[in-house]
């Protein structure tokens, strides 16, 4: 039987390429491994079949249970210790042996989070080899990149050295982590391509919580460093329309469209009470929408305040049989004109994307981004979220590009039926690559190569 054309692996951008690269850059995890010198005798028989296993191989480890969605990471190490979990995991996923549960979160509790980040600037090439970046494309000059903070831990007696505290009227102390994360977006995509997540904790020598505009500084600067050449709008509530982050996007020399609220930016709304703006009304399709929009305006009173071009939108879209009517405003660098209102409002409101198809996905779709895989005493936590977004963004490069991914999912019509069906695999059937793994999901399976247990 011929393989049609829209079954075809992409040589960067399919599981085996994509966790290949994943793997090789979690390699330098062991550099400073080997730089301290080997571990006296007696301690390495002590520690057994454990000292055996890298950070790296920890890591991976990581990377492979969020990729399979396995309930908890206890499921995983015990499910490891099956001949053909062990098989699928090496041809699978490179790993050779497997942490337990207790290794792994010792391990990981003490990396430091500047490594594991250099794997999303990999990954991110893989896609602009393959193709799959231009198609993301909004605007003539760049992408849109969506901005949002989540919360993915809280708890009143679990607690690490970084954990944010919140105390309570009651002098109770609650302990949580947050994290903010960016992603390139485009309002005709439903996948998403994020970016190094930015971890929301106490830094180091501090004694104050942090916070998301603080993370939201951070994350631009390393996104500067990491991608000095990617020319972004960045979308984001109205939380990030202020003075100093404003300037900050100036000084990356990033665009942005920013949501900007009358209870947040009094001064900006009574500035814009006051003057004639201009208006121009759209229909695209069933959905009608009235802009207002006047350019060059402060965005707040003081005197070194920097001038933004201020839109708003009142739209009245039909959904099934009813008509929404909803409306936006938002700031802005890019010139407003009557040509392009209605594509500056869908660059805005294409920030939704960073809290629908990211964080609803990775809180409810699988991969348990609140379940507590384990707290540690320092970095565990972050590290956690940051290699569960790499198994994430591995999952929504192949979904927007891999031909065999998109097979199977289209036959199976729902993501969480096909990591079920990943996972059933998995354990029944000797794998060789993830290319047999799609074609048996995806209708094809005489053309896959699956060996049950015989024994």
């Amino acid at each position: 039987m011929k393989r049609g054309p829209q079954k075809r692996q992409r040589k960067y951008l399919s599981a085996d390429g994509l966790l290949r690269c994943v793997r090789a850059t979690l390699k330098e995890l062991d550099i400073d491994e080997d730089d301290k010198g080997k571990k006296g005798g007696d301690e390495k028989k002590k520690q057994g079949r454990r000292a055996e296993i890298s950070k790296s191989g920890c890591a991976m480890s990581a990377v492979a249970m969020f990729s399979l969605k396995a309930p908890s990471l206890l499921s995983f190490d015990k499910s490891s210790h099956d001949k053909i979990v062990a098989n699928n995991l090496k041809t699978l996923y490179g790993i050779t042996k497997v942490p337990s549960d207790t290794y792994m979160r010792e391990v990981l509790d003490g990396v430091e989070l500047e490594k594991l980040r250099k794997i999303f600037p990999a990954i991110f090439q893989s896609a602009q080899r393959g193709g799959l970046l231009s198609r993301y494309q909004f605007f003539d000059d760049g992408y849109l990149l969506a901005l949002d903070g989540t919360q993915f831990f809280e708890s009143n007696n679990v607690y690490c050295q970084n954990c944010c505290e919140k105390h309570h009227r009651d002098g109770k102390v609650s302990y949580y982590h947050q994290m903010l994360a960016g992603a390139i977006v485009h309002p005709d995509m439903r996948q998403v391509i994020p970016l190094c997540p930015e971890p929301i904790m106490k830094q180091d020598g501090t004694t104050k919580n942090d916070c998301e505009t603080n993370a939201a500084h951070r994350f631009l600067e390393h996104t500067n460093e990491e991608h000095p050449r990617l020319k972004l709008t960045i979308t984001a509530d109205a939380l990030h329309a202020s003075e100093p982050l404003v300037n900050s996007l100036k000084n990356s020399n990033y665009s942005y469209i920013l949501a900007v609220k009358p209870g947040k930016h009094k001064t900006l709304f009574d500035w814009i009470e006051g003057l004639d703006l201009e208006e121009i009304k759209e229909t695209v399709g069933e959905n009608r929408y009235t802009f207002r929009f006047i350019n060059g305006v402060p965005l707040t009173g003081s005197k070194n305040s920097p001038e933004i071009n201020f839109l708003e939108c009142k739209a009245i879209e039909k959904e099934g049989k009813k008509e929404v009517e909803r409306e936006f405003t938002w700031a802005t660098d890019r010139k407003i004109t009557k040509e392009n209102a209605y594509r500056i409002m869908r660059g805005g409101r294409a920030k939704w994307k960073i809290e629908n198809e990211t964080f609803n996905t990775l809180k409810n779709q699988g991969y348990q981004l609140e379940h507590n895989f384990g707290h540690g005493k320092d970095k565990l936590q972050s590290n956690f979220a940051i290699l569960m977004m790499i198994a994430f963004l591995v999952d929504q490069i192949q979904e927007a590009a891999c031909g065999l991914f998109q097979a199977a999912l289209k036959h199976l019509g729902a993501r969480r039926t096909l990591w079920e069906r990943i996972r059933g695999l998995f354990y029944l059937y000797f794998i060789n690559t993830w290319e047999d793994v799609f074609l048996a999901l995806g209708g094809t399976i005489e053309l896959a190569t699956l060996n049950p247990n015989s024994t």
